[in-house]
C-alpha cells in the first residue's frame, strides 16, 4: 500500500537510506529532515510503501516541485530506495506510477531525476518505465562553515 510519509516513517527510512543508498545519516537527523520535509508539504511528496500484512515500510520516494525561469514546473525525484529483500517485486515500479499520477493532478507534464553513474541497475529500472538519459552533468557543492 501505497500512503503519505510519516514522522514515524523516520527508522525504516534511515535504514533504507543507509543499506541500499550508502547514506550514513543518523535516525536523529534523519528524523529531523523528516519532520521539516513534511511541514512543506505542498512542495515536497514523501510516498512510503508500506507492506499490507507486516506494516513495514519497504520503500519511499521523494520528490520536490522543481521551479526555474526557463521552463515549465516539474516534479524532481529526490531519492527512490526499495529494501534490498522486496527488490524486484515491483515497489519501486509502483511508487514511480503514483508519482506519475500525483504529477497528472498538479498539472504537471514531466518528471525528472538524477542517478548516480554506478547506478547501473537503477538506470535499466528507469529506462523499463520509460525514462530517457537527456545530458551527463557534474555536480559541484562546496561546503559552508557553521558560525
Amino acid at each position: 500500500m501505497i500512503r503519505n510519509a510519516q514522522v514515524t516513517d523516520s527508522s525504516a527510512i534511515q535504514e533504507i537510506n543507509q543499506t541500499q543508498l550508502g547514506y550514513d545519516c543518523s535516525l536523529e537527523q534523519t528524523t529531523k529532515n523528516l519532520q521539516r520535509i513534511l511541514k512543506n508539504a505542498n512542495h515536497h511528496y514523501l510516498l512510503v510503501y508500506e507492506d499490507e500484512v507486516s506494516h513495514q515500510v519497504e520503500g519511499y520516494l521523494h520528490a520536490e516541485i522543481f521551479e526555474e525561469t526557463y521552463f515549465e514546473p516539474l516534479l524532481d525525484v529526490l531519492a527512490l530506495a526499495v529494501a534490498g529483500s522486496t527488490q524486484g517485486k515491483g515497489i519501486g515500479t509502483q511508487l514511480m506510477s503514483r508519482l506519475e499520477e500525483l504529477a497528472q493532478e498538479l498539472g504537471i507534464n514531466e518528471i525528472r531525476l538524477s542517478s548516480g553513474e554506478e547506478r547501473v541497475a537503477a538506470h535499466t529500472f528507469y529506462e523499463k518505465l520509460g525514462y530517457q538519459c537527456l545530458k551527463k552533468q557534474k555536480r559541484f557543492v562546496k561546503k559552508l562553515s557553521t558560525k
